[in-house]
């Protein structure tokens, strides 16, 4: 699976701030269409955008265009076919609120990579009205097979439920956890919701690590500075790595020994332990980590 830690957000108007995205590393970079373009830039944003995949050199980052939502007429639509003959890797869509509007999406996209054999454009869906967080269930069953992670939009979704954002984040506490729990249920990416508070890298970082705490693969970045310390994050470091393999090494030799529980560094140890070890492992994998 793509490793998705850190995905910077870039206004899809500006070729210069795409190019320097480009170069910083990034996970993903999500060239936006929606609410980082004026209405009045709509089309040059589409040619920007198109002209910077053709273009432009991203490195190892994942190419991803933020459309606009399908609720909003044929916009996204447009979004597609003026891009989609550059290859993007994917295509983000806010606002999300039903599984048919993501099959809605992938359906445009079918018919316009006849064009295009051997693309295989994925989608990414943000849940960010209270609408979209009632149907998550829906949405993770019926999207089809190009939703590969949900991404979790705070601040559209505070604005729609009249509510009011604090920094503890209790208002958005059970859609957070709605967007993780179903996510995993399908086994499917989840992406935290942005750090609006960009020179705050301390305030970044405990948010990214509760972030992680709860189960998300990945965060938002609006700002280059955030791209590393997010990533930092979500990478397993060298003492949370051995951890793991040492866990892995005592349950394999409990198991040699006819244990299903057993005990390390003083801790009872059972399957959704050895489960959680693992994962930690896939994690620095996908990063690139050589785990032996």
């Amino acid at each position: 699976m793509k490793v998705r830690r850190a995905l910077l957000f870039v206004p899809g108007d500006d070729r210069h701030k795409i190019e320097k995205a480009a170069k910083l590393g990034a996970d993903s970079v999500i060239m936006d269409l929606e609410d980082g373009v004026a209405f009045s830039h709509k089309e040059m944003g589409r040619e920007v955008v198109a002209g910077a995949l053709r273009e432009v050199d991203f490195g190892h980052s994942e190419r991803l265009i933020r459309i606009n939502p399908v609720s909003r007429g044929g916009l996204f639509t447009e979004d597609i076919l003026q891009t989609v003959a550059a290859q993007p890797d994917g295509y983000v869509l806010p606002k999300v609120e039903s599984a048919e509007q993501i099959q809605e999406v992938a359906q445009v996209l079918t018919e316009a990579e006849y064009d295009y054999p051997g693309s295989e454009i994925i989608l990414l869906a943000i849940i960010e009205t209270a609408r979209g967080v009632v149907n998550l269930r829906e949405i993770v069953l019926n999207s089809g097979p190009r939703l590969r992670g949900l991404i979790f939009g705070a601040e559209d979704l505070v604005g729609d439920l009249g509510a009011v954002r604090t920094p503890d984040g209790w208002e958005v506490f059970y859609a957070r956890s709605a967007v993780v729990t179903h996510a995993s249920a399908l086994g499917l990416q989840a992406i935290d919701t942005v750090y609006v508070h960009y020179e705050n890298i301390d305030g970044l970082v405990a948010e990214a690590e509760q972030a992680r705490y709860m189960g998300f693969t990945g965060k938002l970045a609006i700002h280059p500075g955030q791209v590393k310390p997010i990533q930092d994050v979500f990478t397993p470091d060298e003492e949370e790595i051995g951890r793991a393999k040492r866990l892995i090494n005592a349950y394999q030799t409990a198991q040699s020994e006819d244990m299903g529980v057993f005990v390390m560094d003083g801790k009872m140890v059972d399957m959704p332990m050895v489960r959680a070890a693992e994962q930690v492992l896939a994690r620095a994998r996908a990063a690139g980590i050589t785990v032996e």
